[in-house]
């Protein structure tokens, strides 16, 4: 697999670009603000396509470049995913999203307006029954987990990677080998997590989130994060001072 993580976009979100072994279709995650010249750079750098946008959730700073990268490629039509709760905010991510600096709304800081994918798609409910295949020959189990945003989702796959991997090298993983992966979007941080005030945040979903997350996934698992550093499920439960709380406090998701 091909694993990339772009330079850090507008207030320092994390946006990857994945391809399977033995394939030349990529999968974008999270193109955030100012990063569409260099994704589309490494991609035809690498003559490698665009096959589809995942969004881990709706955020302004997770979804702004979406139509600059499919533009950028020439693919206009290419399908932008979005969890089907978080959908409504690709209408307006600066007003859904709510974060203002100084009186500047997100468009200031990006220094582009918002420009809405015209072919914006709701993650089909089976990829967190059965999984799916976004593209060809990356199969995908997505993880309700809300509390950041109604529709914030962890994205697990499994990759054979070696321990030399620079993602790997920074979550601190030493064996070479099948590796377990999880997209966190802003669910799980190293060290912290997503925001919880934020318009659509709820702070009891996120504890309880946690709560299931913490019993449900792997703790060899690598957490790519939104935000900052690779980190590991096992890393997480004994240094995330969050994990700790909702496992003590977090209830039952509905």
């Amino acid at each position: 697999m091909l694993l990339h993580r772009m330079p850090p976009a507008v207030l320092g979100s994390n946006c990857y670009v994945i391809v399977p072994a033995g394939k030349r279709g990529a999968l974008v995650v999270d193109p955030g603000a100012g990063v569409a010249s260099g994704v589309v750079e490494f991609l035809k750098t690498n003559e490698l396509s665009l096959e589809a946008v995942l969004l881990t959730h709706g955020h302004a700073d997770h979804c702004w470049d979406s139509a600059a990268v499919v533009a950028g490629m020439g693919q206009e039509q290419c399908p932008v995913y979005v969890p089907s709760p978080d959908l409504y905010r690709l209408d307006d991510p600066e007003a859904t999203t709510g974060i203002y600096m100084r009186g500047r709304g997100f468009s200031a800081l990006a220094g582009t307006p918002w420009r809405r994918p015209l072919n914006v798609v709701a993650l089909p409910q089976r990829a967190y029954s059965d999984g799916v295949e976004l593209i060809s020959g990356l199969p995908l189990r997505a993880v309700a987990a809300p509390g950041h945003t109604e529709g914030s989702s962890l994205f697990l796959t499994v990759a054979q990677m070696d321990a030399s991997h620079e993602l790997l090298a920074e979550a601190e993983v030493e064996t070479s080998g099948t590796q377990l992966l999880a997209l966190t979007g802003d669910v799980i941080f190293k060290g912290s997590v997503g925001r919880d005030d934020l318009p659509g945040g709820s702070h009891q979903d996120m504890l309880g989130s946690l709560r299931f997350l913490a019993n449900a996934i792997d703790p060899s698992t690598v957490l790519l994060p939104g935000h900052g550093a690779a980190t590991t499920m096992a890393h997480e439960h004994h240094a995330n001072p969050y994990m700790h709380e909702a496992k003590t406090f977090g209830g039952e998701l509905d």
